[in-house]
């Protein structure tokens, strides 16, 4: 068997925030604050709290690593760390993985966490989830109970994927017998959830029973506002110590000329996705896809929504991914070939809505993205919809919808979004299906080429139009360190984050 022990990292990758004891208003950081509280400003609330049921990146971002731990977590690099598994093996058939569990490890209730727990978390995936998530943990065959600290999951083939997958939501160890997900969440984290007050905020503490290290700040409140405007509001004002993912990116030069911040500019996992419904018309034909990738400059998109920062990558998948290639060249900003398209599709003139979340990076795409399309001719009408609520009920539950836009934030995401003509995004997946599952199984070598073959035939098909790479812009009180600095999974980094004199 090949053995797998590592070190545990002490800074282990927090996602939750805690009950401020800072004053609304008040102006300073810890010199007016206690040193041990933040107060942070976001603007996607989560819509309950079970990530089961509910889609979008606000819930994870808020429970994982924080309330919720995994048996293993994802490091800054992306490399798979010992969390609530000491260490594990892996048979040499790769499809049997033995995992040591760290001891007296308790729940927020105080429940013992066993490997009964990690059977009944795994199976829970599989047979409750409601979320397309759930198809990552399709390869396990069975889990078995070994000792109270030793679980071993058997795959039905070997998984180059899997073990990464349980770094991300589907690995969440959950209290076997927790039923109420939507309202309590009973974790092993650093952190529990003390209060929420629904479109205002959400409080958490640190935990006095933590089996790990106690993390530096013990109470963070993190609250919801509206905009982006609004978050910078707060911040100028004193309402909070840290803007998370600044929606503003005009206001990025200001921030940093004034010494009483900090800013910080980084990569994530959130490739903003113009897609468009592969199984109703106009963009059930090739041709209509094609012609919205030729007639889109992603540069200016870039330059005009996101002020210059963002990355364009062409395809779902990060630069940090290890099946990264550069798509870029594959559809250049062409106008006159996206009309010759748009007339062999008999489809000139033509008009189509377009459901726009109410997410800052939306709103600020959409103003140029409509007027390069209507430049093709393809006019579009802007349809506001609520997010979380009707957006995810009617786009991506319903797939009622012709043309959408998403950041999408689950880490290596690809087979999720695509691999499924059944997912809101209508694709055809039969040329990917028998590839991704070949490429799963394989060599290393074999895992990356066939990805590389999966993203190029997704690009090439124009199954969405990939705006830009969302980058990460954190904007805090000078003194507050720690702040993540990448997004590697949906989660909010916080235990590692610390005032300074």
């Amino acid at each position: 068997m090949s053995v797998h022990r590592r070190t545990i990292v002490a800074t282990a990758v927090v996602a939750v925030l805690t009950l401020s004891a800072c004053s609304a208003g008040s102006s300073g950081g810890p010199s007016d604050s206690n040193d041990d509280s933040v107060r942070i400003a976001l603007t996607a609330e989560p819509q309950n709290l079970d990530f089961t049921t509910t889609g979008g990146a606000p819930i994870p971002q808020l429970l994982m690593t924080n309330v919720y731990e995994g048996l293993v977590f994802l490091d800054p690099e992306g490399e798979i760390q010992p969390a609530l598994a000491e260490s594990w093996e892996i048979s040499d058939d790769r499809k049997t993985y033995d995992f040591t569990l760290q001891e007296d490890v308790t729940f927020s209730n105080g429940e013992q966490f066993t490997a009964e727990d990690v059977k009944a978390s795994i199976e829970r995936v599989q047979n409750e989830w409601a979320l397309d998530l759930k198809k990552k943990m399709g390869v396990v065959e069975s889990v078995e109970v070994v000792s109270p600290i030793h679980a071993r999951v058997n795959l039905s083939r070997p998984s180059n994927a899997w073990l990464f997958d349980m770094g991300t939501s589907i690995g969440a160890m959950m209290w076997k017998d927790a039923t109420e997900l939507a309202t309590e969440a009973i974790g092993t984290g650093p952190y529990q959830i003390t209060e929420i007050k629904r479109g205002q905020s959400i409080s958490l503490e640190a935990r006095d029973n933590y089996w790990g290290e106690a993390p530096a700040i013990s109470d963070v409140i993190l609250r919801y506002y509206g905009d982006a405007v609004a978050t910078t509001n707060a911040l100028r004002a004193g309402d909070v110590d840290l803007i998370y993912n600044l929606g503003a990116p005009d206001l990025i030069d200001s921030f940093e000329q004034d010494g009483s911040f900090t800013v910080q500019v980084g990569d994530t996992n959130r490739e903003i996705m113009l897609s468009m419904n592969n199984k109703r018309a106009p963009f059930d034909d090739v041709r209509v896809r094609q012609a919205v990738r030729y007639a889109i400059d992603n540069q200016a998109v870039i330059d005009t929504a996101w002020a210059g920062y963002g990355k364009d990558i062409g395809s779902l998948v990060p630069p940090h991914d290890p099946y990264y290639e550069d798509l870029t060249d594959m559809y250049p900003y062409d106008p006159a070939k996206a009309r010759q398209l748009l007339k062999d599709a008999n489809a000139e003139n033509i008009d189509v809505t377009w459901k726009v979340p109410t997410l800052p990076y939306a709103t600020a795409s959409s103003e140029i993205v409509v007027s390069l399309l209507a430049d093709v001719g393809i006019n579009v009408t802007i349809e506001t919809t609520e997010f979380p609520a009707v957006w995810l009920d009617q786009v991506w539950t319903q797939a009622d919808y012709e043309m959408s836009v998403i950041g999408t934030a689950e880490a290596r995401d690809i087979l999720i979004t695509f691999n499924d003509s059944d997912f809101y995004t209508g694709y055809d997946n039969s040329k990917i299906k028998d590839i991704a599952t070949a490429a799963d199984a394989g060599s290393e070598e074999e895992y990356i080429e066939g990805m590389k073959e999966i993203a190029r035939t997704i690009s090439e098909d124009a199954a969405a139009e990939f705006l830009f790479l969302y980058p990460l812009v954190s904007v805090s009180k000078v003194g507050l360190e720690g702040v993540q600095v990448n997004e590697i999974t949906e989660a909010l980094t916080l235990k590692s984050m610390h005032w300074t004199d």
